[in-house]
């Protein structure tokens, strides 16, 4: 009997993130172009438009995006030609600089995050509960990726200490918020949260022990820690 031939899943599962990476990759270049930028001056964009980092260094942009501060001076001064970006001296060390959008820039990060739409295509293929689980595995892949050192600190939900995971069990909504003060559901989980607060680390690692226990593929739950 012929057998049939098999590759190892984690080969699988690169391959189809890496060409839905790849598809990402060229309409961010079409999207960037269309506007007169490339896709550096995009991230920078989308970067000082996300709420808690509308004004920073540029250490700090070269560390959120993995770049270096070379390139990032680059394109910061290409967008501050174009308008879109403005430098103003930190009022705390006048030896440092800060940067943050203009209206102009905000404007045309709108317009930008407008024309990516492939994602959103895809995402559009899953129902709400396959996108919810989906979320979920994208927080464990980016933990991992965290404990491993190859990722600076996300404001996720799982590393923040306002964060209470499946204190709820069986409903629809298990985590509880303590800076709202508000439960909420699996599908809400925030990988980027402008109220985040770092959790130190005990706390950080039995808050993801009780929130692993319980997500997609993780069997049966066990015993809530308590976490004070």
């Amino acid at each position: 009997m012929t057998t049939f031939p098999r590759t190892p899943l984690p080969d699988r599962l690169q391959d189809g993130l890496e060409r839905l990476a790849g598809l990402n990759r060229v309409e961010q270049w079409r999207t960037a172009s269309a506007h007169g930028l490339n896709p550096t001056q995009l991230m920078l964009l989308n970067l000082l438009g996300r709420p808690g980092f509308e004004d920073l260094r540029v250490q700090d942009i070269a560390r959120e995006l993995g770049l270096s501060q070379p390139t990032i001076t680059d394109s910061l001064t290409a967008l501050e030609r174009k308008g879109l970006v403005a430098r103003a001296s930190d009022t705390q060390d006048r030896r440092a600089v800060r940067n943050r959008l203009t209206e102009q820039g905000r404007e045309a990060l709108l317009s930008l995050r407008g024309g990516l739409t492939l994602t959103g295509k895809a995402l559009s293929g899953l129902s709400a509960q396959e996108q919810g689980d989906l979320l979920q595995l994208l927080i464990k892949m980016i933990r991992t990726l965290l404990d491993d050192g190859q990722m600076p600190m996300q404001r996720m939900c799982v590393t923040c200490r306002h964060f209470r995971p499946h204190v709820s069990p069986g409903t629809d909504t298990p985590h509880f918020c303590d800076f709202v003060r508000a439960p909420f559901g699996s599908q809400d989980l925030r990988i980027d949260c402008g109220e985040h607060d770092a959790a130190p680390p005990d706390r950080l690692a039995a808050t993801w022990r009780n929130f692993i226990a319980a997500a997609p593929g993780s069997g049966h739950p066990h015993q809530q820690e308590k976490i004070e």
